[in-house]
């Protein structure tokens, strides 16, 4: 039993670290992948155990990964502000909601949203340019946008940096390192809100968010120092990523329709 254990353990490390690294190498998507890892690797049976102790695993990383943006300057304060205040309501409404739809059903509407993801990582981002709007024209933008990352944020327990940053690059034409920066806030908040409330029903694993965690911050500083190496094989990265994010999302399709 103690043998069965350590494993898990380790899986759930191990699991937390390739999250972490494919976020520091590759800049977004990775968090999309903690749900399946949870339940088809670590061995968490129940969805939304799994999606109620990824929340708070991709909230404690966003935070974590928040503080050198910070430091480097990259996040609006005050944008970041507005557009959480209206995301937490979503984040509410959505993981409301998703506690509410049965686990198979909600696995495949999750394995469809990864690949919505991997076709945006394909497209690949663009650049922005300089902020558009002066703030006062923001809010019904940053407003809405806000509202509706934060509902699908809450309703799959997922951080929501590919609806984020280009929602936060659309509300104030803000350029892309500083949609980076500040979209870390959000993921952080709606992560947070999202854990809150599935924990109240005592659906997140703590001692396995905590292992998720450990790893994700050891996958982060390896990524971090990996990614100047790996630079010009960028593309080529960000391409096999998305290329698995897919066949993890066929892969979970299949279970939930043979479930």
């Amino acid at each position: 039993m103690n043998d069965l254990v350590t494993l898990a353990d380790l899986l759930a490390i191990v699991c937390g670290s390739l999250v972490g690294f494919s976020l520091a190498l590759i800049g977004g998507g990775g968090s999309i992948l903690a749900t399946p890892l949870l339940l088809y690797v670590v061995g968490i049976h129940d969805p939304h155990l799994a999606i109620g102790t990824s929340a708070t695993a991709v909230a404690a990383n966003a935070y974590a990964n928040l503080i050198p943006h910070a430091r480097a300057g990259h996040v609006r304060w005050k944008v970041g502000f507005t557009f959480a205040a209206t995301g937490v309501i979503g984040a509410l409404v959505g993981s409301t909601i998703g506690k509410a739809i049965n686990g198979q059903h909600l696995l495949a509407l999750f394995a469809l949203l990864m690949l919505v993801v991997a076709m945006l990582m394909l497209r690949g981002r663009r650049g922005g340019g300089p902020d558009r709007y002066p703030l006062p024209q923001m809010y019904p933008r940053l407003g809405a946008v806000g509202f509706g990352a934060g509902s699908l944020s809450g309703f799959f327990g997922i951080g929501g940096g590919f609806l984020i940053v280009p929602g936060l690059m659309f509300a104030s034409g803000m350029e892309i390192i500083h949609a980076i920066g500040t979209s870390l806030f959000a993921v952080g908040t709606f992560g947070l809100t999202t854990a809150a409330n599935y924990a109240r029903s005592g659906l997140v694993d703590w001692p396995v968010a905590a292992e998720f965690i450990g790893g994700g911050i050891l996958g982060g500083w390896l990524g971090a120092l990996s990614a100047k190496r790996l630079a010009k094989t960028r593309g080529a990265l960000n391409l096999i990523f998305a290329l698995a994010i897919i066949a993890v999302a066929i892969f979970m399709l299949l279970k939930s329709l043979h479930a």
